[in-house]
């Protein structure tokens, strides 16, 4: 079998939930799946599911949703998290174990950096290893292929305007270049109004065989790709105490070359891409490594709006990271929930004037894992 369906789509907004425990966040993101399926908890045969926060297991769902005796696997791959369980899910199905499943993340992170709470120094004065590591790899990839910092604003202000235009989305008031050119520096050449947060959020799939997907919905969505990859010796990763003379590919490239391969197709077939933009940088970066562009094509391709909802190629419809924040677990199937809207024309004021028939998405996760889907209807 080599199709596998998404019958349902669930998420639990993004944002900040005081009110609401991780487990509470995850299970209503799973329960809205299973409404957008037509079907109940017990109806599942399977779950895979991811959660960073560390004093939960996601399996702990069950709880909540229902003591049903259900096989569940907990997936953690840092931010690769989302398309990792994707992947583990969708071949549950492909070898034929199960017909139909849920796949769930979710997370409630703490405000600040990354493990670094904004109240210490090192929080404050964005001294936390991941920040100057983006920062790193950004400035050395303007320098070499000639990005501006106007571009990197633009970046992030074509994701805050689509955020603005999404009720799930964390950050909803749209930001003008100027205002984030106004922004401090937090780790040069990226400013404060550059980066994603860590927040908290949930995000569910429903999964099922290609050939049963109907029994489901009218409105099918197809996994037609899906490939992890982790880095090789010569990448610029994180984690990595030495640097060789002669830099090589990260994981992005391989994981996306093989997944055109399987779904046999090209860049220039896609017609939406969520990619991962942790900070704006990312997003340029990751353009390139996805084969949407070439390197240092992306100054005039952003200029010209080519990325925008009306553009040749959307990018981050949703708003991203940027706009959405990062509940690490569930970021990587917020993209898949995005993709799947667009592509079934219910994503509001968002939506592409275009027929979706193919979307596409890729997340990357410390210390150097990528995760590529390519969706068709």
């Amino acid at each position: 079998m080599e199709d596998v369906a998404i019958v349902g789509v669930g998420m639990h907004p993004f944002g900040r939930w005081p009110n609401e425990n991780c487990l509470e966040i995850g299970a209503a993101a799973v329960r809205a799946a299973l409404k957008d399926a037509g079907i109940a908890w017990k109806d599942a045969q399977f779950a895979v599911g991811g959660t960073y926060t560390h004093w939960e297991n996601a399996d702990g769902l069950t709880r909540y949703l229902g003591l049903t005796g259900i096989q569940f696997q907990n997936v953690l791959n840092n931010c690769a998290t989302g398309g990792s369980m994707l992947s583990a899910g969708a071949n549950l199905i492909r070898c034929g174990a199960f017909d139909l499943g849920v796949v769930v993340g979710f997370d409630k992170h703490e405000r600040g950096a990354f493990t670094v709470p904004d109240e210490t120094y090192y929080g404050k004065s964005g001294l936390a290893l991941t920040i100057h590591y983006f920062g790193m790899k950004i400035n050395r990839y303007m320098h070499l292929h000639g990005i501006s910092e106007e571009t990197l604003a633009r970046v992030a202000a074509k994701n805050y305007e689509n955020g603005s235009k999404n009720p799930n989305a964390w950050r909803t008031k749209p930001l003008s270049v100027k205002e984030i050119l106004a922004s401090p520096y937090v780790a040069y050449p990226l400013r404060q109004y550059m980066f994603c947060g860590p927040d908290e959020g949930g995000v569910a799939l429903v999964l099922s065989r290609a050939d049963q997907a109907h029994r489901y919905t009218n409105k099918p969505v197809f996994l037609k790709a899906n490939q992890v990859r982790t880095r090789i010796y010569g990448a610029f990763e994180v984690n990595q105490p030495t640097v060789p003379i002669e830099l090589g590919e990260g994981p992005t490239p391989y994981a996306s070359r093989a997944a055109f391969e399987q779904a046999g197709i090209g860049p220039e077939d896609v017609d939406i891409a969520q990619l991962q933009d942790t900070e704006a940088g990312a997003e340029v970066i990751h353009m390139a490594e996805n084969g949407f562009c070439k390197d240092g094509e992306q100054e005039a391709l952003i200029a010209a709006g080519e990325t925008k909802l009306d553009g040749r190629i959307p990018i981050n419809t949703d708003g991203g990271c940027i706009a959405n924040g990062e509940p690490v677990a569930a970021s990587g199937l917020r993209q898949i929930h995005e993709s799947v809207l667009q592509m079934r024309g219910q994503a509001g004021r968002r939506q592409v004037p275009k027929d979706v028939k193919t979307a596409y998405t890729q997340v990357y996760g410390a210390p150097g894992v990528a995760a590529v889907n390519i969706l068709t209807r």
